[in-house]
């Protein structure tokens, strides 16, 4: 299973990342805005989730049918997100390669053009 500190070394060579904490929970973040973030235990108990840790990862709003429907059993959303650009993530469940995509393309939602100039010039 993925944990926060794997979430930690694949976001590490992403430009201007940084781990903070978003609502209280453990989040990695890019100048103090973050685009991941582990779920609390208010929001398993309130949505009844059990057996595997949650991240919360931001996207567009347009993109995110496509994404739950592409990574049905590993993405999902609850009635909380309902309408936002954000969906869960069962990190029991997804492989470290699809979790480093979903977690650059929430980075590049909310990092600012010089990380995102950085970024793309090393690729």
């Amino acid at each position: 299973m993925v944990t926060f500190e794997d979430i930690v070394a694949l976001t590490a060579e992403l430009p201007m990342v940084g781990v903070g904490s978003n609502y209280g929970t453990p989040a990695v973040q890019v100048r103090g805005k973050a685009f991941a973030r582990m779920w609390s235990d208010r929001e398993y108990t309130r949505d009844g989730v059990e057996g595997t840790e949650v991240l919360v990862v931001w996207c567009e709003l347009e993109e995110k049918p496509l994404v739950l429907q592409a990574l049905v059993d590993v993405c999902f959303e609850t009635p909380h997100y309902n309408g936002h650009g954000a969906f869960l993530v069962r990190l029991a469940d997804i492989e470290p390669d699809d979790l480093y995509d979903l977690l650059e393309d929430s980075y590049r939602l909310k990092a600012p053009k010089t990380a995102l100039k950085e970024l793309d010039a090393r690729e």
